[in-house]
């Protein structure tokens, strides 16, 4: 063997404790998270700024990052079933707990946002983290999980938060404005659109490759800021309890649970990699607006938004480093 291949360190894993790879896929993300609640807080950003923000992200920049990275890839030659059957069975099991721990102490108006503060994710934080961590290999497998979970995860959170809303009302308007809503989601519709260009044509030319990765360029930074400059830590101080519930449900019992089943279906490699990072992630500022559009506690949904937030930088490091 040759003596200086054999000596090179190995630059790639990053399982062990301590290793610099998990302050380096981390500390980028939380840092422009923290800067957006700075760039708030000194007043050189704006709510209207940040919804705009929001806006461009979420229906022009990250379709455009998604589409582009599963575009671009080659086909996957086999699909794990197995894994994307663990995903959804761990959030299954963490859904019906909520719903248990609801009957047995959650007031009604809290009911639904509890619930869907247990297992709703932020894409933001998750599409970052495994570009970070993982490279380009992580990408189009995320891409094509969240595009999978996106509506499996808004009709457990709408069916639980119309049960719950105030009057009980009938859901048929909610459930078709949301089965409208989820099949012109551009999330969505861009991860498609990847699949099926990718399986067409495979590659970009140059130009559209370049205007793509410029456009790419701008999505996770400014998700990330616009991120922090929404947090709202007035709420933690009143609901903190139920909050920290909703938090150890999203990031202890979701990434315990969904393990224990990769392990059964026998995951491993990247698929496993990828299924601990959406575990451990926090939740989404999307859980918000649903519940305002439902009528639900919405000061608890930014509670646990900013509890989950800053917890999950802990539940993170430890996926990292352990399934790295």
């Amino acid at each position: 063997m040759d003596r200086e291949h054999e000596d090179a360190p190995d630059i790639r894993p990053f399982n062990r404790i301590g290793n610099p790879m998990v302050l380096n896929s981390l500390f980028p993300v939380f840092a422009l998270i923290v800067m957006g609640m700075a760039l708030k807080h000194c007043r050189l950003t704006s709510t209207d700024f940040l919804r705009t923000a929001d806006r461009l992200v979420y229906f022009i920049f990250f379709p455009a990052l998604l589409f582009w990275k599963i575009g671009g890839a080659p086909p996957s030659p086999t699909v794990n079933g197995l894994f994307y059957l663990a995903v959804v069975l761990a959030i299954l099991c963490i859904y019906l707990g909520s719903l248990a721990y609801i009957c047995w102490r959650v007031p009604a108006f809290q009911a639904g946002t509890f619930s869907q503060n247990c297992y709703r994710f932020n894409t933001y934080v998750g599409m970052a983290i495994v570009m970070s961590a993982l490279g380009d290999d992580g990408v189009r497998p995320f891409g094509v999980l969240i595009g999978f979970l996106i509506p499996m995860n808004n009709i457990l959170a709408v069916t639980t938060l119309t049960w719950y809303a105030e009057g009980h009302s009938t859901g048929a308007g909610r459930i078709r404005q949301t089965a409208k809503a989820m099949i012109s989601n551009p999330l969505i519709l861009a991860c498609l659109g990847g699949l099926i260009y990718s399986r067409a044509v495979g590659y970009f030319p140059t130009f559209v490759d370049n205007g793509l990765a410029l456009m790419a360029g701008m999505t996770l930074p400014l998700a990330l800021l616009s991120i922090g400059g929404a947090l709202d830590l007035s709420g933690i101080r009143d609901h903190w309890k139920l909050s920290l519930v909703s938090a150890c449900f999203k990031l202890v019992a979701l990434p315990v649970v969904g393990w224990m089943l990769l392990r059964w279906m026998d995951v491993g490699g990247l698929d496993l990699q990828i299924g601990m990072i959406y575990f451990a992630l926090p939740i989404s500022p999307a859980t918000y607006v649903l519940a305002a559009q439902l009528k639900s506690d919405t000061r608890l949904t930014s509670a646990t938004i900013v509890l989950t937030t800053a917890l999950s930088i802990i539940s993170l490091a430890i996926v990292l480093t352990v399934f790295g």
